[in-house]
């Protein structure tokens, strides 16, 4: 048969990123999915071998997603058309019966190789998908990051083979049981962060045959794929401001590529007009929600900013506050990946609040020694957990906390002013996402944390409690003052 052109167009994390936004001062259009298909539109019109695929988290991340709880996404995903998509860890946030009834609405294949049934040792989902393009076999299936089993935590039916070894063995059986097939050409879709993709290449058996790992997870930016073991690796950040493409020539006899070339696409007004029938789509989902969002909550006393999740920011102080002072706790550890815009205020809609902060979660209120608390602080502010992947947390004017980057250590721990008796006693507030997976995030098992006292629920929506407080708590305002020191 010889060789064959394709072209392979890839999204990963796009969080329900709908809308195009104004960029600088003349005020030009990027991103949003009505510019992106038209990009998409375009290439599949000019090139005859067109593969589109997404590398997880299509949902949560919007108003609109999670005033739908997803539909909406799947529903103009299936406009867009994908040909494949992998699950992210956000696809089970609206939990599992839920992530099932999404795929059976969606006119795509949903792939994942590593999601288990345990006691019967089936798997959740379709494992991979065989695409047939004139008389090429290509082959993709899906591996998750460890954090959709944070998600699942509580869920005893459900398992996952986590670890990047198990992920390979998972790989391995997929390929080993398709080879027969003829696959021209294997695309692993991931959903574990570019590092752990590079050292899931590596032990990857040549084998196997895998050709591409396309990405996601990391929100990883490059300026060109890695190859590593002979396999490429790529990733397109985050969000519909960009997709990345592959054009590569696939050689039948050798079954792998031969040529490639790769780059990373801006989506903005340079594609031409937006697809207008998308933009009317978009609007059956958004008009209603604009409606009941566009109501003033409150009214900050300047702009709060959250750039990265790593470090103390104005917002999660602010979050972190009201938290604090609405549930009586010492401390609150608030899941720094809870707060999903990098600003909010002066004014704050309804809609911008359920933007910023998403996730309705429980908190629960433990009492815990000195030495336990010194010991989460340690493990969760260490070197390696700030690497864009470890969850990180904000937390209350209380606490002032100092890491020792040079020696990888715990330097101070205060709590109102005074060090952190190791033999004294402080209530905790964490969200139930995080009480579930304390022993992975802050290295405390659920025994340690119900060791003071019965844990107390104090509320069931943090949500609505953050709600309450701003609304009546008008021209707040909070720095960043040194609750968090890395030196």
């Amino acid at each position: 048969m010889g060789t064959k052109k394709f072209t392979i167009l890839h999204s990963n994390d796009m969080h329900g990123d709908f809308l195009a936004e104004m960029d600088g001062a003349e005020g030009n259009l990027i991103g949003g999915l009505a510019l992106l298909s038209t990009y998409i539109n375009r290439v599949r019109a000019e090139e005859q071998n067109v593969i589109y695929c997404i590398a997880g988290d299509m949902v949560q991340g919007s108003i609109i997603d999670s005033e739908f709880k997803g539909v909406s996404t799947i529903d103009v995903m299936n406009y867009l058309a994908p040909d494949v998509v992998s699950l992210g860890n956000h696809e089970v946030d609206y939990g599992l019966p839920h992530l099932l009834f999404l795929e059976k609405i969606a006119n795509f294949p949903i792939v994942n190789a590593n999601l288990y049934v345990k006691p019967f040792d089936k798997r959740m989902m379709r494992p991979f998908f065989i695409k047939n393009v004139e008389g090429f076999d290509v082959l993709f299936t899906g591996i998750l990051t460890e954090k959709v089993m944070d998600a699942l935590a509580l869920d005893n039916l459900v398992g996952s083979f986590v670890s990047l070894k198990e992920a390979a063995e998972e790989v391995g059986r997929i390929c080993n049981a398709y080879k027969n097939d003829d696959i021209d050409l294997t695309v692993i879709l991931t959903h574990i962060g570019f590092d752990s993709d590079v050292e899931l290449a590596k032990m990857l058996d040549p084998a196997w045959g895998v050709d591409m790992i396309i990405g996601g997870h990391s929100h990883t930016i490059l300026d060109q794929p890695a190859m590593v073991n002979g396999i490429l690796i790529a990733q397109a950040g985050t969000g519909t401001d960009q997709v990345g493409r592959f054009d590569i020539v696939v050689d039948d006899d050798t079954n792998s590529i031969i040529e490639w070339k790769w780059q990373l696409v801006p989506i903005d007004a340079s594609i031409g007009e937006p697809d207008e029938k998308m933009l009317d789509h978009i609007r059956e989902f958004q008009d209603p929600v604009d409606r009941k969002y566009a109501a003033i909550l409150t009214k900050l006393a300047e702009k709060h900013t959250h750039p990265r999740r790593e470090i103390e920011t104005s917002l999660g102080n602010l979050m972190a506050d009201a938290l604090a002072d609405s549930l009586g706790c010492d401390v609150i550890l608030l899941g720094a990946g809870s707060v999903r815009v990098p600003e909010l205020g002066p004014v704050v809609t309804l809609g911008d609040f359920v933007s910023c902060f998403p996730y309705d979660d429980s908190v629960t209120r433990y009492t815990v020694t000195g030495d336990v608390l010194t010991r989460m602080f340690g493990h969760w502010m260490r070197n390696a957990n700030r690497d864009g992947e470890g969850e990180c947390y904000q937390v209350n004017a209380a606490v002032a906390a100092v890491h020792d980057d040079a020696t990888d250590a715990l330097a101070s721990l205060a709590i109102a002013g005074k060090p952190v008796d190791p033999a004294g006693t402080y209530t905790l507030g964490l969200q139930g996402y995080h009480a579930a997976n304390a022993e992975a995030y802050l290295a405390v098992t659920p025994e340690e944390l119900a060791a003071g006292g019965d844990p107390k629920v104090v509320t069931t929506s943090a949500q609505e409690v953050l709600q309450e407080w701003m609304r009546d708590h008008q021209n707040e305002s909070r720095q960043v003052q040194g609750r968090l020191v890395y030196r």
